[in-house]
């Protein structure tokens, strides 16, 4: 029986016009990156189980694609394990590797596996794919690109101006307009919760109010109630979502109502050095916004977050985040190595990029010649001219078989191939070639020896 040709759920096949596109995108990116001093590594396709599991929370912890054990290792499966609901030994006895969820732990546990060959800051860039058990939509896969950038060695709040600033420059290289960069602090967020009354309950605030865009502010507070936060905390919360102005003035009404919270008003007190300092810059690309509900569900982070927002009017979500984090090696035995990456949500960027018609008419590489096959001598003769005009760097291709002429110029009006040389029996007699133009359709007549400097 036959199979049904069909690719797996979440995942894509690429054309060659979208392959070129793709390149172009990863291309501009890559030039952005290594302007600002960025140099790119690449890590596996998977991970140690350990290495990947208990950093990104449960629900994220949920969607890293295990890979099964083999062999002899799958018989060691404790059994007695799954039938006392104890889920995770199962898995470590049946999973030892998973595929990568995203790059930023992977990188985290390449700097402290390497630590003493990086010279710190240590800037780095990746462009991977990484796999996630999600459920697929439009913009969403399971299998996709990541594209980040990370300095990590430094606790320097200008480095979080300088991964704001990658953003505007790569957004401006490619021509988007009207991306906004909405920024929050993990420690504005830690002050907020401090004043609700529930400063242990930070994890379970931010899981929930990262899920704002999806279930909206209601459906936020019905689930905050749900989890036992108090009919006071969250009317404390509504008051603070409802503060409106400019940067400034909400970061003053804030510092009001945080008065007493240390931490929320060190977290305030950083966004402004950031706000100020980016904004005194006159060549800004985005719009740069303070959004008290941005979360960002990685509890990793530790100080700046950020999420990009796409011009207004688009259909695609989120286009990057990131943020500060201080201790992402500590799982791995380096301490005190703090860090900020970004992430550039690279499939969604070429969706926008589509929808927006931004990508330049003519990428695609075309074959600039076709040497019609009229039988094996004139074809050894077209054969040579191929050969010399590859060395030139001209893309060239001979039909592969005698067949009739229009059926090569229907091959080459369906690859849009705008120049082909005719050479046959009588052509070699005469030592000329026919030179045919198919987007006008004439065709002039040439000496051999001329070929090369006419094409070239």
């Amino acid at each position: 029986m036959s199979i049904k040709p069909s690719t797996s759920k979440g995942t894509r096949d690429f054309s060659s016009e979208q392959i070129v596109k793709r390149n172009y995108l990863k291309d501009k990116l890559q030039k952005a990156f290594e302007c600002y001093g960025f140099s790119p590594i690449e890590t596996p396709t998977f991970e140690r189980l350990d290495t990947l599991t208990g950093v990104y929370g449960e629900e994220g912890d949920r969607l890293v694609f295990k890979i099964l054990n083999s062999g002899d290792k799958i018989k060691k499966a404790n059994i007695d394990a799954l039938s006392n609901g104890e889920d995770k030994k199962f898995i470590y006895s049946i999973s030892e590797k998973a595929l990568r969820y995203d790059l930023t732990v992977p990188f985290a546990r390449y700097v402290a596996q390497h630590q003493n060959n990086l010279i710190f800051p240590f800037r780095r860039y990746q462009i991977q794919p990484v796999w996630r058990a999600d459920r697929p939509q439009h913009g969403r896969f399971q299998e996709f690109y990541q594209c980040d950038a990370d300095i990590v060695g430094d606790k320097s709040l200008w480095q979080e101006l300088e991964v704001l600033s990658l953003y505007n420059k790569a957004f401006m290289d490619l021509k988007i307009d009207g991306v906004t960069m909405k920024v929050n602090h993990r420690k504005i967020l830690a002050g907020i919760v401090s004043f609700l009354g529930a400063k242990s309950r930070l994890y379970d605030f931010t899981v929930i109010l990262d899920k704002l865009d999806k279930i909206g502010k209601d459906g936020v507070f019905k689930e905050l109630k749900h989890n036992n936060f108090s009919s006071e905390s969250i009317k404390k919360l509504k008051d603070i979502l409802d503060i409106q102005g400019t940067l400034q003035q909400k970061i003053d009404k804030l510092k009001k109502l945080l008065s007493s919270q240390k931490e929320g008003l060190t977290g305030l007190n950083e966004l402004e050095f950031i706000f100020h300092n980016i904004q005194s810059k006159k060549d800004s690309h985005a719009n740069l916004e303070l959004d008290l509900t941005l979360a960002r569900g990685l509890h990793y982070y530790t100080g700046m977050i950020v999420e990009i927002e796409p011009p207004s009017g688009t259909k695609i979500g989120s286009i990057g985040g990131g943020g500060r984090y201080d201790d992402l090696t500590g799982k791995f035995g380096l301490k005190n190595m703090s860090g900020i990456g970004i992430s550039f949500g690279f499939e969604r960027i070429y969706l926008l990029m589509e929808e927006l018609n931004l990508f330049p008419n003519r990428l695609k590489t075309e074959t600039k010649v076709l040497f019609t096959n009229f039988g094996n001598e004139a074809t050894q003769v077209s054969y040579k001219f191929v050969n010399q005009l590859r060395n030139l760097n001209i893309s060239c291709e001979i039909y592969p078989t005698e067949a009739k002429l229009k059926k090569q110029l229907g091959y080459a009006n369906s690859k849009k191939i705008k120049n082909v040389v005719l050479i046959g029996s009588e052509e070699l007699k005469q030592q000329n070639f026919v030179l045919k133009n198919m987007e006008s359709g004439s065709q002039e007549t040439y000496p051999l020896s001329e070929l090369i400097s006419i094409l070239s």
